[in-house]
This record gives C-alpha cells, sequence and structure tokens, in this order.
C-alpha cells in the first residue's frame, strides 16, 4: 500500500497530459532558437475521426447538445473554465475534520446500510493506508457496492466529516489500467449542463484525449517557432489536463494567441475587401459649402474636431469607401464632425444620411444639425411616426434629388426608400444596429458604389475593443472638450436624510433658474416596464416633493408627438423637472440643466451612467449628478472619482468583461472562448502585428504552408465576418 501511495504521482505525470503530447509543453520555452527550429514539425492528416458524433442517452445527450458539443471536434475544443488542485494525496492519519482531500487506500469490507427515510441508501466501506483505518461513505449510490471488492485499492475524494468517517465526492480504482483522471493532480473542471457532470464530461474528454493528435495544426511551422509556441495537441492537452499550473497557462496562451490571431485575420480580410472590393464616389474638399459652414460657426472647434474632420476629408476623397469610427467624450462636438462629412457630400451634388436607433435621438439629432445649419440647407426627418402626406413628399425630393441631408430612424432602410445618389452614410450608436441593418442603408448607394461610412458612438472604445468588435473601422477619438464645459460633481447617495437633502438641492437649482433631469430605474430590460417605473415616479414627484414646480414626464412607451413635445417643453425652459427613462442617455443637449438624479443606479452600466452624467453641465453653470445606490459597488465608485470616460471604459471592460461590454451578438463578433480580454491585449496586439505580417507577405492565405489557417479563419469566423477572398 505504501509503495501504492508512493507511485501515485509518477504514474499521474506518466499517464495524464504528458504521454499523449506530440511536444514536451512546458519544455518549449527552455529549448534554444536552434533547437526549436530543427525540432521536426509534423504534418496532420484531414482529421475525419473528429467528425464522428458524440451521443449519450437520455438527458446527457440532450445537455451534450445543449453545450454545443455534437462530434468529437466539439469535444476537445469544450475547454474546462478551471481546475481542482487535487495534486496533494494525503495519509489517513493527516486529515483534518472539514477539509477537501484526496486519500488512497485498500479496502476491507463493504456494506449497505439503508439510511433514515429507508428509500435511500447508504454505502460503507472499512478500508485503510499505512496510517491508520477510515470509513469511506457514499450516499444514494448503492451500485458503488457492487464495485468495490475486499483488497481493491481505490483514489477517493473527498472530506472528513468527524473522526474515522471520510465522505467521498469522487473515487478511482488504484491499479487498474490508465491514469487516475478525478481525483489527482489538476483536475479539470468543463462547463456542465442539467443531466450531464463536469465528472462525466471530464471522462469523455479523458477518453477522446487520443484525437488531440489528430486536431489540424492551424498555425505555421515558421510563426509557431517564432512565437515560442507548442504545438496545437500539446496545448490542447495541457488545457484540459496540465500536470502544473505554468502548464495549464503555458497552453492557454498558445490557445488564446491562436483564436486572437483567427479573428486578427478575420477583420483583415474585412477591411481588405471593404477596401479593394468595392468603391466609394470620391468627394473632394471643394470648400464652396463646408467652409462656409465653418466660418458661420459661433464658436470654436476643437483641436481634436479639426483633426478628425482632416482625416475624414482625406478618407472621402479616395475611391475607396471610408470606414471610420468616431467615439468621443460626452459632449466632445461628434456631431459637428458628423456635420461636416455629410456637407462634403452636398457640396458634390450628392446626398448624405444619419440613421439614429431611436426616434427621441434621431428628432435630437435633427433638432441640432438644423440649428447648426443655421437654416442655410433643407434637412428632413424620417422615422416611423413621419405621417403619409409628409412621407410621400419627402420620398419624392429624395428620389429627385432635391433633398440632399436626411436623417431617420430604421425607417431609412425600408425598401420604398431611394436616394439618387447616396454618398455619405452617418451611423449614430451603431453598437446598437445590426450588421444587416448597416449594410442595407450602404446598399441605397447607386449600383456598383458604395457609400463613404462614419460610424459614432457615444461611448469611448478602450483600444482592446477597438481592435476586436471595431477592427474592420479606422478610429478617431474626440477628447478635448469644447470650451467652457465645466466638470459635473458626481455624489453616490443612499438613506432618507440624503434624499431629502437631493430634493432639496434640486428645489434651489430651479429657484435659481435651472432645470433638473430624475431618472427612474431600469427594472429590467423592458421598456414597458420603465415606463410604468417613470409614470408612477412622475406622478409621485409632482404630488409631493415638486408639486410647485413644473414637471414633465417623457419615455419610449410614448407617442412620437408627446414625447418631442414633452422634449420641446423641457428645452425651451417651459418645464423645471424632467422625469424621464433612459431614453435621454444620448443625444440630449439642454445647457440649462444642472441636477442629473438617478434612482437605482446600480441596476445600470457604467457607461450608461457616464452617458447620463453628460446630459449636464454643458452650459456655463456647475452642475451635480446625484446617484442613489450602493457606494460599495466597483462600477459607482469609479463614477465618483472618475471624469474621463476613455478611463471609465478601461474599468467597465476589467469589471464585466468584453463579451457584456460590446454585446457580441449586436457587432457580429463571435464570444471568446479563451482569450481573456483586458488581460490579453498585450496577446491581441501582438496577435494583430502578426496578422499584418501575413497578410502583407500572402494576402489571401493561399501559400501551402497557410492552407490550414486560413480554413481556420473562415471555419471559427466565417458565419460572422466576410470569409477572405479565395
Amino acid at each position: 500500500m505504501v509503495a501504492a501511495l508512493r507511485g501515485v504521482d509518477s504514474r499521474c505525470a506518466a499517464g495524464r497530459a504528458g504521454c499523449f503530447r506530440p511536444t514536451a509543453f512546458a519544455s518549449t520555452e527552455e529549448l534554444t532558437d536552434e533547437e526549436l527550429r530543427s525540432a521536426p514539425v509534423r504534418s496532420y492528416p484531414r482529421p475525419e475521426a473528429l467528425a464522428d458524433p458524440v451521443s449519450l442517452p437520455g438527458a446527457p445527450g440532450k445537455a451534450l447538445k445543449s453545450l454545443g458539443i455534437e462530434t468529437y471536434a466539439d469535444l476537445v475544443e469544450h475547454l474546462p473554465h478551471s481546475h481542482r488542485d487535487r495534486r496533494d494525496v494525503r495519509t489517513v492519519a493527516d486529515l483534518a475534520i472539514g477539509e477537501d482531500a484526496t486519500i488512497a487506500v485498500a479496502v476491507r469490507s463493504v456494506s449497505v446500510r439503508p439510511m433514515r427515510d429507508r428509500r435511500r441508501k447508504r454505502v460503507e466501506a472499512r478500508a485503510a493506508d499505512a496510517s491508520g483505518p477510515v470509513v469511506a461513505v457514499w450516499f444514494n449510490q448503492p451500485w458503488v457496492a457492487r464495485q468495490l471488492g475486499e483488497g481493491s485499492q481505490l483514489l477517493l475524494h473527498g472530506r472528513l466529516r468527524r473522526r474515522g468517517e471520510f465522505w467521498v465526492s469522487e473515487h478511482e480504482s488504484l491499479g487498474g489500467e490508465g491514469a487516475p483522471v478525478h481525483t489527482v493532480g489538476l483536475v479539470p473542471v468543463h462547463p456542465a449542463a442539467e443531466g450531464l457532470s463536469s465528472g462525466r464530461l471530464r471522462s469523455l474528454v479523458w477518453d477522446a484525449r487520443g484525437r488531440f493528435l489528430i486536431t489540424p495544426e492551424p498555425l505555421p511551422a515558421r510563426l509557431r517557432v517564432d512565437e515560442r509556441l507548442a504545438e496545437r495537441a500539446a496545448a490542447l492537452a495541457g488545457a484540459h489536463f496540465p500536470d502544473s499550473e505554468s502548464d495549464e497557462e503555458g497552453a492557454r496562451h498558445r490557445l488564446a494567441f491562436e483564436e486572437l490571431l483567427l479573428l486578427q485575420l478575420a477583420l483583415a480580410g474585412r477591411r481588405r475587401a471593404n477596401r479593394q472590393s468595392r468603391r466609394a464616389r470620391p468627394l473632394a474638399a471643394r470648400g464652396v459649402v463646408v467652409d462656409r459652414w465653418r466660418w458661420s460657426l459661433p464658436f470654436e472647434l476643437t483641436g481634436d474636431q479639426k483633426r478628425a474632420m482632416a482625416e475624414i476629408d482625406e478618407d472621402l476623397a479616395r475611391e475607396r469607401p471610408m470606414q471610420r469610427l468616431l467615439m468621443g467624450e460626452v459632449g466632445a462636438g461628434k456631431t459637428v464632425v458628423a456635420l461636416h462629412a455629410m456637407l462634403r457630400a452636398v457640396e458634390n451634388g450628392a446626398q448624405a444620411a444619419l440613421m439614429a436607433p431611436t426616434e427621441t435621438l434621431a428628432e435630437q439629432h435633427h433638432r441640432t444639425l438644423d440649428r447648426l445649419l443655421g437654416g442655410a440647407l433643407p434637412l428632413e426627418l424620417l422615422t416611423g411616426s413621419t405621417p403619409a402626406a409628409r412621407r410621400r413628399d419627402l420620398l419624392g425630393a429624395l428620389g429627385s434629388g432635391a433633398l440632399q441631408l436626411l436623417v431617420g430612424t430604421h425607417a431609412l432602410i425600408e425598401d420604398t426608400v431611394e436616394f439618387r445618389d447616396l454618398a455619405v452614410v452617418v451611423v449614430d450608436e451603431q453598437h446598437r444596429f445590426g450588421v444587416r441593418q448597416r449594410a442595407a442603408l450602404d446598399a441605397k448607394a447607386p449600383e456598383g458604389l458604395t457609400p463613404h461610412s462614419l460610424h459614432m458612438t457615444a461611448t469611448p472604445i478602450p483600444r482592446t475593443l477597438s481592435l476586436t468588435a471595431y477592427g474592420d473601422l479606422d478610429a478617431t477619438a474626440l477628447r478635448e472638450l469644447p470650451a467652457g464645459r465645466r466638470p459635473v460633481e458626481t455624489h453616490v447617495v443612499d438613506g432618507t436624510r440624503a434624499r431629502s437633502r437631493a430634493y432639496e438641492r434640486i428645489r434651489e437649482e430651479i429657484a435659481a433658474g435651472r432645470q433638473c433631469f430624475v431618472v427612474c430605474p431600469l427594472v429590467e430590460e423592458s421598456e414597458a416596464l420603465q415606463a410604468k417605473a417613470a409614470t408612477a415616479e412622475f406622478e409621485r414627484l409632482r404630488s409631493t416633493e415638486f408639486r410647485e414646480q413644473r414637471v414633465q414626464l417623457i419615455h419610449g412607451q410614448m407617442p412620437s408627438k408627446a414625447k418631442q413635445a414633452a422634449m420641446e417643453a423641457f428645452a425651451n425652459g417651459d418645464a423645471d423637472v424632467l422625469v424621464a427613462t433612459s431614453v435621454i442617455e444620448v443625444g440630449i443637449d439642454v445647457p440649462n440643466a444642472t441636477v442629473m438624479l438617478i434612482e437605482a443606479a446600480e441596476r445600470y452600466g457604467l457607461s450608461q451612467l457616464h452617458q447620463l452624467r453628460g446630459r449636464v453641465g454643458r452650459g456655463g453653470h456647475s452642475s451635480i449628478c446625484i446617484l442613489f445606490g450602493d457606494a460599495t459597488l466597483p462600477r459607482l465608485e469609479a463614477i465618483a472619482n472618475e471624469d474621463d470616460g476613455f478611463r471609465l471604459a478601461e474599468v467597465d471592460l476589467e469589471i464585466r468583461g468584453a463579451g457584456d461590454v460590446l454585446g457580441t451578438r449586436q457587432h457580429g463578433l463571435p464570444e471568446l472562448r479563451v482569450a481573456r480580454l483586458p488581460e490579453d491585449t498585450a496577446l491581441l496586439a501582438k496577435a494583430r502585428d502578426r496578422a499584418d505580417e501575413l497578410l502583407r507577405s500572402d494576402p489571401e492565405l493561399a501559400e501551402p504552408e497557410n492552407a490550414l489557417l486560413r480554413d481556420a479563419v473562415v471555419a471559427r469566423f466565417g458565419s460572422e465576418l466576410d470569409p477572405i477572398p479565395a
């Protein structure tokens, strides 16, 4: 028995990952460059065996499908989310009550006893190792007794509940064929589902480990050598069944690099398709319209705005369609830059359109653009609420080319909307539109042409995400705020006393001639429920705290005319308090508003809170943002201490992760399986550089050494992104 105990670790090392790796994983970094370059490079056949179906009867089979596992290829890619450290095999004498541990014992006798309810059974195995005896206990698993025989040697993992009684969670035979998988070493924990435990999945993957060797190796040998990366089969082995933490991290690093490289190649393919296979109408900077408009502006453009306009002019002058992302701090003046691009189309005799995700935002853009134009050019608004007669006139002018500037919602992409010569499109809050919707607007250009596209977002995008979700766009950031913008004092408060003081402060501001927003809680992702909450708060406030003030209500469920009337009343100073939902999150510009009060702030994301805060502080008066919520929450702590939107975007990424920040489905960005952002930002940048190098030497990945890499790009991202042209 002592000998068996001593052999556990060595047998694990020999029987687990290392024994079926094509290259010893952990030793890769220890080799010299010469040794790496002279190492044999294996070429793998196309893995027909990976296409074999994986099936289980009944509920486990349904659970497999729910996890997306239908073939062995799916199974070997179903990586564990963590590992349990069971490398320390203890003796019975060393066990402490309440502590999880693994022990190796020999069975002396086995019995099955009924439990108190008489329906369930308790299996007891009297066992021992060299240090002493123990009773191993299994609950409601009577079949275990049939697996145990006197003298059998077992590895047991579980917990010593009371002196001499060890409750078993997992067990394996010691001395049989194969290495232990569940009880010793770094034990993988795979994402499971109802009806299929992580342990069952572990067994399935262990039994399939031989197929690691026939997984295709997409990375060219030269790239793997230069980046000091193990072969893919070794990485899969290290990811599932590592021998050490460094083994696991090395495997994850290799697979994460591969995943990010494939993504960057796919994005580069889409960039190239946009730039090479599509043609746009060049728009020269003639100066007839744009220069006169810029001279007429009643304010000085910021340095960032001037730089952005210069970059856009350079893009517009080419036959290659502009694909630029304009992101900016709250109040940095993105709309002025967007209008600059739209007017370049006008002075070239073409048309431009701005599409916004909501009617409220489209209406606000229409008002803002009209004010910036000063009535110099006709500008129309098209939404689902546009009256039929007005719509007919508008579409007629659009089709003839008499109307050159149009703002609208999804209504712009309806089949009946036809432009005579659409040359520039601006998409605001572009992450709220799907890929197909943006493509439908592009299709409104004359046949054979693609419009120049400017994508705007009020949410600053961290570099990490700009290399992923927006990797096919050129990016311009507006960080500089216009002169006169004042910082907004932010407080996170809670409690009756704080609430009373907040309402008192609002009344003080109103008495001084200012105005206030009250934003109601996001109960859940339901505009109807938000509207109900806002309506109830509106009724309460106007009959209690603000009974002597003028209170207006706005939410997304209101008819368009009612929303417009409420917004105009507030903008014109005919209302003191605007009770609203997050429909006012972006695009609302009321310089006289100095207080933003947000209820249940913990229900909002960090970027949303920053956008809402940005609705105040737009004039020359000191402003305040009052958040009701738990000040210890990381995002509320961040919003209270940081006013830089770009820094807050990084914090949001750290707190929530890339998938939640982006909304992967809306972006057409597949969820990353291995890479972790922002943790892997440096790896992402390296993958971007390597992708550029590969495509410079082999633009279509057509060389034989890149064939499997190209196949992997199309297989992994082909349904989401344009594949690299063959």
